[in-house]
């Protein structure tokens, strides 16, 4: 069965750390880009970052450049985010996704559209 496992959610209190994992199941991401994504209550669902297929290209939102990274470990089979400096705007569901693409997230953020797999979700509360 293909998918994808986010894990690593909770909630921390503004300017700590949490580091979301994405873990794939079925199928290896080798040859996958994978984009995080986040969509907080009554709001639409926006990009946070993305990795290319072998992790040379990354790509942030604005909101989120110089706190946020976005690793792959691809013998873990696995895309981490590491969230740094939080803030009570973080507060969102956070979603990753996987595309088979040697071309996704190369040249800029990909939008949701264009992947194709997709985890559950999981839940980052930031306190103030």
């Amino acid at each position: 069965q293909v998918q994808l496992v986010e894990s690593g959610g909770g909630l921390v209190q503004a300017g700590g750390s949490l580091r979301l994992s994405c873990a794939a199941s079925g199928f290896t991401l080798d040859y996958y880009a994978v984009g995080w994504f986040r969509q907080a209550p009554g709001k639409e669902r926006e990009g946070v970052a993305c990795i290319s297929s072998n992790g040379g290209r990354t790509h942030y939102a604005d909101s989120v450049k110089g706190r946020i990274t976005v690793s792959k470990d691809n013998a873990k089979n696995t895309v981490y985010l590491q969230m740094n400096s939080l803030k009570p705007e973080d507060t969102a569901v956070y979603y990753c996704a996987a595309q088979r693409s040697a071309y996704v997230c190369t040249l800029y953020m990909t939008p949701p559209g264009v992947y194709n797999t997709w985890g559950q979700g999981t839940q980052v509360t930031v306190s103030s």
